[in-house]
């Protein structure tokens, strides 16, 4: 399991690309492209995917504390776009929450992986 969790250069960059180009579709879709969905699964989706970015992103070589700053960015971010612009959804602080429970979600899993896979002194 130590093997796994050690950065893995072009692999673990480019399935950071890929949750990342993930994350694009699903943010910015058109409230058209949305497809309906029992209350509170968009919830899980925010955690799951900004959850997935910070394991991601870690695995990719990120420093916990500039990819935690980043990713809270970029949730803020993409509430505020999708509530002001044609994309015809909302902004809402709870999503945020979301995603900001999804960040701190990824990050503990990935510290606590490290922390199992480290050898015992």
């Amino acid at each position: 399991m130590r093997d796994a969790l050690q950065v893995h250069g072009a692999l673990s960059r480019g399935v950071f690309a890929v949750v990342v180009l993930v994350s694009l579709a699903v943010l910015f879709a058109p409230a058209s492209d949305v497809p309906s969905a029992p209350p509170g699964v968009d919830k899980v989706v925010h955690v799951a995917l900004f959850a997935a970015l910070a394991v991601a992103g870690r695995w990719a070589g990120c420093a916990a504390a500039p990819l935690g700053w980043l990713l809270l960015g970029y949730a803020v971010v993409s509430e505020l776009i999708q509530g002001f612009t044609p994309l015809a959804r909302s902004a809402s602080l709870a999503d945020g929450v979301a995603d900001l429970a999804g960040i701190l979600l990824g990050l503990g899993l990935w510290a606590a992986l490290a922390r199992r896979s480290s050898p015992a002194p």
